[in-house]
């Protein structure tokens, strides 16, 4: 088998993930639930894991991160806070779903920067787009579909200047590009430990700017304040009700300290090299149509590519029966930007890198790609 569908899930991890995990299972109690060794070694995990993304992302101190089960989940907590009552956002065409289903149903007034047929997104209209009831500005920083970064400085400057808080997505980018929080005005930031974090599932979170106060979406036990009737208030506590996911956030410290000893410029260019070997393998084939700007060097390991008139999943389906080799066709929840690109019917079949993957497996994908062009020739 080669696994070529990182931006979905990584699956080939550390080995100090899953032995982490395996000892979290056998050892770690219930963080802040009693003061008795297994409880207390859960706290220490969980607090080591908060240090690291702080570090990771240079946000605003390990108390402002609050974990989540993945990105949705944060995304879905920033913006039902942030959009309480309508009002007006700002966001792009080239969202996930997991951005545009919360707009919609916040019921706010939305302005989306398109992006073209080849989904490419431009940010020429957005300080118009800003309106006295802006209440807030979403975006990725990557797009799932094209690996296509977003300059997200740019913007994260655009709302500064006029007190907008900006929310980034960087579900495709965490544990492979550098994000300065301070530095972009980043003022929420959504992750998840399961792709390029390379952590376990059912991990993620949100590092939130000490400027701004999110309602959580839910309450309950929160292992302190249990006499007051209103959820605590206080950083973590106050996104975080109920029992952390401490088996898998013992995970994904380890992959944390992985990342760190390993290098997110060593990660970012080996997966890099990989994406650039197989698209020069496959642009100039009959049929092949890749989407995308492949003149940028600095791109999240993304080829999304179609097949003459096959429909996508019929080439991902082909691609592993016959060769072994798991990519994703279809939308890929990301609704706008395909049919900006006019492939709504079709969809693309996307494959993705992850640091694990090697050369030669590359080189056998662009065989098949190859030899299912000269079957459709």
């Amino acid at each position: 088998m080669i696994y070529l569908d990182n931006a979905a899930t990584s699956l080939h991890r550390p080995a100090c993930v899953v032995q982490a995990v395996t000892e979290a299972l056998n050892g770690l109690g219930n963080c802040g639930r009693g003061a008795h060794s297994a409880s207390l070694a859960a706290g220490r995990t969980i607090h080591e894991a908060r240090n690291r993304i702080d570090r990771l992302f240079h946000g605003y101190g390990p108390a402002q991160v609050a974990f989540t089960a993945n990105s949705t989940a944060a995304l879905n907590l920033a913006l039902s806070s942030l959009l309480a009552g309508g009002g007006h956002a700002i966001t792009s065409g080239l969202e996930h779903n997991s951005v545009l289903r919360p707009l919609y149903r916040s019921g706010a007034e939305l302005t989306i920067l398109p992006a073209d047929a080849n989904g490419q997104l431009s940010l020429d209209e957005l300080e118009a787009a800003f309106r006295p009831d802006t209440k807030l500005v979403v975006c990725t920083h990557a797009s799932n579909v094209t690996g296509d970064l977003v300059n997200i400085a740019h913007i994260g400057a655009v709302c500064a200047a006029r007190g907008v808080p900006f929310v980034v997505d960087a579900s495709q980018t965490a544990g492979c590009f550098a994000i300065d929080m301070q530095a972009a005005h980043i003022d929420v930031l959504c992750f998840t430990g399961h792709k390029s974090l390379l952590g376990p599932q059912g991990t993620g979170g949100l590092c939130v700017s000490p400027k701004l106060r999110l309602a959580p979406l839910c309450v309950g036990g929160s292992g302190v304040h249990s006499f007051d009737r209103e959820h605590p208030s206080q950083m973590p506590s106050a996104l975080e009700a109920g029992t952390l996911n401490g088996h898998g956030i013992a995970g994904l410290a380890a992959a944390l300290e992985w990342l760190e000893e390993t290098g997110l410029n060593t990660i970012r260019r080996r997966e890099q090299a990989l994406a650039d070997r197989f698209y020069r393998g496959v642009k100039d084939l009959p049929g092949v149509k890749c989407y995308g700007d492949f003149s940028v060097k600095e791109r999240s390991p993304i080829v999304a590519l179609n097949l003459g008139d096959w429909d996508s999943a019929l080439v991902s389906d082909e691609l592993a029966q016959r060769f072994g080799i798991l990519t994703r066709p279809g939308a890929h929840c990301a609704p706008l930007i395909h049919k900006a690109m006019g492939t709504v019917e079709q969809g693309a079949v996307r494959f993705s890198f992850g640091y694990f993957n090697t050369e030669e497996e590359v080189d056998t994908a662009i065989r098949a790609v190859e030899t299912l062009c000269m079957e459709d020739a």
